[in-house]
């Protein structure tokens, strides 16, 4: 379904596949890394081993550029060898083959981490995009799903179903990939994260071992497995609850276009609008952007704001009446279903977030409500910095506020996610077609300085990040709580199943050496 032309592109819970590794002594690493070989041997021993439907290819490939694309160029593994499992059970013989040769191993859904640690692996890639069936389970209130399920997939297949689930924004990643970090979406606001939605995991464990992970079997490993569960293990397929939505309903969809005189006014509408953690789930969410849109200014940063409504269009236009009384510069507005949502709020298959080998300069923050002195800084910097350099024009400024009452119905403690009472995603992002273009040191800094703004506005509160929009240069205690008490807990389950820290390349607990 093509976009209205003015409808900007929004971040939207960009979320990222998951991706395990291994970690020992640098010198001992390279050893390892020397031994990983794509020789005819290998992956003739290895194909002994798994089902007929798995498939193995080595850098000949004609399909090699394919099965290695990344989202971000600069976190690039080097794979030696990439399988592709045909069933559950080839992924834990992919390990356990792995771990004889004594080669890292590294699990990709769909290739969107953002994490710098990615890009030192080297070694055999478990690609799970051939694991991506799903069905509704006969009591209609949960569905299983295998590790590589792809999100538009998913929602197409469950919405014709009548039937909708947690997924990230960006249609173009895996649902169990940004589940395992939280996983924020459109559902949070009536049911909670995606993980929330979670009922049962299968998990493949470090040595190679297959198990099921639940609130009673486990345990322990449930609770880490959801907010930190890419440091502990591959998930081959899971269960988790859906909600019955009926197929003819439709969400408005609106979005404005605002000179920068009217930022200050739409600040103090949206803090209105949104609470402080209040906002009524029948409002899915809204989001804010910062681009350079030159149909409607040549000098200036237009500022989009999208809303997303469930109830009857005539009752989102009366909500939205002090935002039409700003004079916005222009308004879009659609009536659509549920499975379309995401390609009208820049997350569909087409839309920019699902261009891949790109080179990005991104940066986060997590907020509780938007300060209006540090929204401004960061327009005014924004507008500086592309007078300075007019070909940096299509970097987005994205904030992203959720309805987070399913959100704040679970415990903090009862999960690894650590980050419940944080209402607004924050995104920086500029890209480049090469990793080696002169501007990227100064979008670096110019991302720095948006993230020191943003983090400035809330100067009471400690930094904290996203785990799935974590470049990689935050802190542990940023990603995965300040609390003293969860990351013992942490360190400690992680010792426990992954005592030799197999999997540390996504927003590692124990960083690789």
């Amino acid at each position: 379904m093509p976009l209205p032309s003015s409808v900007a592109l929004y971040g939207l819970a960009l979320a990222f596949g998951f991706v395990t590794g291994t970690t020992l002594p640098i010198s001992e690493v390279n050893k390892r890394q020397e031994r990983c070989v794509a020789s005819t041997q290998t992956q003739e021993e290895l194909a002994s081993l798994l089902s007929k439907k798995a498939t193995i290819l080595g850098p000949t490939s004609v399909d090699w550029a394919d099965v290695t694309e990344r989202y971000m160029a600069q976190v690039q593994p080097t794979v030696c060898l990439s399988v592709r499992p045909g069933t559950e059970d080839d992924v834990a013989e992919i390990v356990r083959f792995a771990n004889r040769l004594d080669v890292p191993f590294y699990t990709v859904s769909r290739g969107h981490a953002l994490t710098e640690s990615v890009g030192r692996f080297r070694g055999i890639e478990i690609d799970l995009r051939d694991l991506r069936a799903f069905e509704v389970n006969p009591n209609n209130v949960t569905a299983f799903f295998q590790g590589g399920a792809y999100s538009h997939e998913v929602i197409d297949g469950l919405w014709d179903q009548g039937f909708v689930t947690g997924t990230g924004g960006c249609e173009c990643v895996s649902v169990i990939g940004p589940a395992l970090g939280g996983g924020h979406g459109l559902q949070q606001g009536r049911h909670g994260l995606t993980m929330d939605m979670l009922v049962n995991l299968n998990v493949v464990l470090a040595n190679g071992t297959a198990v099921q992970v639940n609130e009673t079997s486990h345990p322990d490993l449930w609770w880490a497995m959801r907010g930190a569960g890419h440091n502990f293990g591959i998930v081959t397929s899971f269960e988790s609850k859906i909600w019955p939505e009926d197929k003819s309903k439709t969400y408005l969809v609106k979005t404005y276009q605002f000179a920068g005189r009217s930022l200050e006014a739409v600040i103090d509408r949206v803090n209105e609008f949104q609470g402080l953690g209040t906002l009524d789930p029948s409002w899915l969410a809204s989001f804010g952007l910062y681009i350079m849109n030159t149909t409607l200014s040549k000098t200036e940063a237009t500022i989009n704001w999208a809303f997303v409504f469930s109830g009857s269009p005539e009752e989102g236009h009366a909500v939205l009446k002090p935002f039409d009384d700003l004079g916005p510069l222009s308004v879009d507005v659609v009536n659509v279903p549920y499975r379309v949502v995401n390609e009208y709020v820049g997350g569909g298959m087409e839309g920019r977030l699902c261009e891949g080998n790109k080179t990005h300069v991104i940066g986060t923050a997590n907020l509780q409500t938007y300060n209006k002195t540090s929204m401004r800084a960061i327009y005014d910097l924004y507008n500086e910095r592309i007078r300075q350099h007019p070909r940096l024009g299509d970097t987005r400024v994205l904030v992203e506020g959720y309805s987070v009452e399913g959100v704040l119905s679970h415990r903090s403690e009862d999960s690894a996610y650590a980050l419940r009472d944080e209402h607004i995603l924050t995104y920086f992002d500029t890209r480049f077609d090469s990793m080696d273009d002169p501007l990227i040191p100064f979008a670096t800094e110019w991302r720095d300085h948006t993230v020191a703004l943003w983090y400035g506005g809330q100067p009471e509160r400690r930094p904290t990040t996203y785990v799935n929009y974590a470049a990689g240069y935050e802190s542990l205690e940023a990603r995965y709580g300040h609390e003293t008490w969860r990351l013992e807990k942490l360190r400690k389950l992680k010792r426990q199943y992954d005592p030799d820290n197999k999997f540390a390349w996504y927003n590692p607990i124990f960083p690789p050496a």
